[in-house]
């Protein structure tokens, strides 16, 4: 069987509002809600499993009620990092299952179809599968006495979500000890010894933090994502 893991843990500091990002309105719809739909028109069948912080979890059943939002999916707490987090809904699949799970953003909602399609498809040969994009700015790097230079940014991608991965693979990552360099998915499977596999992904895919970003994807909603 084949599993999404969806983490909702942010508190929307930057969006200025006053509920969590994850809840705010996309299209008339909360963000949170768009993300799952995403997956589910990918595969029916996928078994979504949401970790949201706990003195959250009202205010999203609430929501539910209110749009009607009868998506079958797992609960999971949300902890106090996302390594806590992802470790959390991991232990709702059984530790002899086998498949392919995903981790993905609660707040990426415009992420392709097509984008998910081909990460579960990589994944089931390459075991670790993350969606990038080039760099299309200009690089500095910063040095200590305060100068800067100018790198290659050929050699640079922006790695976005979902990351996929053999579901046994990502359970034995995820034994470890929590260390401060897990900054996603992929770093932890990587202190394992695992090689990752990039695919592309879709510009579209950003990470709502800023009431900038929910704007650009109203506007989204208007012109559907790409299908690269």
């Amino acid at each position: 069987m084949n599993y999404v893991i969806i983490v909702a843990g942010g508190k929307g500091l930057r969006m200025g509002a006053d509920v969590p990002k994850q809840f705010l309105l996309l299209g008339g719809k909360p963000v949170l809600m768009r993300t799952m739909e995403r997956f589910y028109d990918f595969d029916a069948q996928l078994q979504t499993i949401l970790v949201l912080p706990r003195d959250q979890q009202t205010y999203w059943h609430e929501r539910c009620r209110a749009h009607d939002f009868n998506l079958p999916y797992l609960h999971a707490d949300g902890g106090a990092t996302r390594f806590e987090s992802v470790s959390n809904g991991l232990a709702l699949i059984p530790d002899d299952a086998q498949g392919v799970v995903a981790v993905h953003d609660g707040v990426r909602p415009m992420v392709s179809v097509a984008v998910v399609e081909r990460c579960f498809s990589v994944a089931r040969q390459a075991k670790a599968v993350i969606p990038v994009m080039p760099v299309v700015e200009t690089l500095r790097q910063m040095m200590p006495d305060g100068t800067s230079q100018t790198v290659n940014r050929d050699a640079y991608r922006l790695v976005q979500t979902p990351q996929t991965f053999d579901l046994q693979l990502l359970k034995r990552a995820y034994q470890q000890p929590y260390r401060s360099e897990f900054t996603d998915d992929a770093s932890v499977v990587e202190a394992l010894g695992a090689q990752i596999t990039t695919v592309e992904g879709n510009k579209e895919n950003i990470k709502i933090t800023t009431p900038f970003d929910l704007e650009v994807c109203e506007r989204l909603l208007v012109q559907p994502p790409s299908t690269p």
